[in-house]
């Protein structure tokens, strides 16, 4: 059985480079600052660190090797979405960067598969980006932002890449970026304490509450970071429908197990909380994540899944089987 990571982010020099040379506007920029870590700068914004294996095959594999990973499954740093480029530009350095780990897939094809990143500031062209990645490139799905440019989910202008997901059996991973409430989470990182679960609880609230998930039941959304604070609280979610109408207004009929109409990755940071929320959606809505490289992740995701007090089909689920079935679309 391979270990397979559905949580994990990648941006060679190589790529940073061409995507500075099509969008010059926004430059990338990956500067090493020792052996471990870089200054990764975006349009003039600097990230720091950015750990060295995020552009560093060699270290990379180093890491998965030490860490028990056989299988990383590639995306786009949520720094390069760039959804502030106009359109155009902006479907030209998503189909770079999936061209790019396509490249990365084929030179690795026993420890990688990719998922790709999209234009979601025009739905259209990202509908067509996640076709030609899936059915061209061999990616597996996409990962893109819980809000676009402050556009939540459920706006009717993405229905045509819901449509277009579903169709193509798409694993699409839901990952937090422009937070709400940044002003108040300035201080003590709470902008990613904090800021990161809300609002990919915010993100999946839309898709229920905007009758996304009904239209579309066959389509799969997986919540990064153990879904943010949504396995704690959907159940206050179907209350609220039932004693309030403002939920009800796109959802005609009770919302149940809202929990289970998601698939969570396993970065909680701790074992007690994993395991709940195991035994509360079930080990089949649940996959292992470590968000390599960056350092809020779980590079000991393995061994933390492996250590859980639960059944060992449960672990191999986790593990590996329920994103074989996801990464060929074969499931819902």
């Amino acid at each position: 059985m391979r270990t397979i990571d559905v949580h994990t982010h990648v941006l060679t020099q190589e790529t940073a480079a061409l995507l500075t040379k099509e969008a010059p506007q926004a430059p990338v920029t990956i500067t090493p600052l020792d052996a471990a870590s870089a200054t990764l700068d975006v349009a003039g914004i600097a990230y720091r660190p950015f750990p060295r294996g995020g552009f560093d095959f060699d270290h990379r594999l180093r890491d998965m090797d030490a860490a028990g990973v056989d299988v990383h499954v590639l995306s786009a740093t949520p720094q390069t979405y760039l959804y502030n480029l106009e359109p155009a530009r902006g479907a030209a350095t998503a189909a770079i960067q999936n061209e790019q780990m396509a490249k990365h897939v084929a030179a690795y094809p026993e420890r990688f598969m990719a998922i790709g990143t999209l234009p979601m500031q025009a739905p259209d062209k990202a509908a067509d980006e996640l076709k030609r990645a899936m059915t061209k490139l061999g990616l597996k799905g996409a990962m893109f932002a819980s809000n676009i440019l402050g556009k939540n989910l459920d706006d009717p202008s993405f229905e045509p890449l819901w449509a277009t997901a579903e169709e193509l059996g798409a694993f699409m991973f839901i990952h937090p970026n422009n937070i709400a409430g940044v002003d108040r989470m300035k201080a003590y990182y709470l902008a990613n304490l904090i800021g990161n679960p809300l609002d990919t609880t915010i993100a999946a609230a839309c898709l229920v509450f905007g009758g996304v998930l009904d239209r579309h039941p066959k389509l799969n959304f997986i919540l990064a970071h153990g879904g943010g604070f949504t396995p704690y609280q959907a159940a206050r979610w179907e209350h609220g429908w039932a004693v309030r109408p403002e939920p009800k207004k796109n959802v005609p009929a009770q919302p149940k197990n809202i929990a289970k109409r998601f698939h969570y990755d396993t970065i909680l940071h701790s074992v007690s909380v994993l395991e709940f929320m195991i035994g509360h959606v079930g080990a089949d809505r649940v996959m292992l994540g470590s968000d390599y490289p960056y350092d809020m992740g779980m590079m000991d995701c393995v061994a933390h899944v492996r250590g859980l007090n639960i059944a060992d089909a449960d672990k191999a689920s986790i593990l590996n089987a329920r994103a074989e079935v996801l990464l060929k679309g074969q499931a819902s």
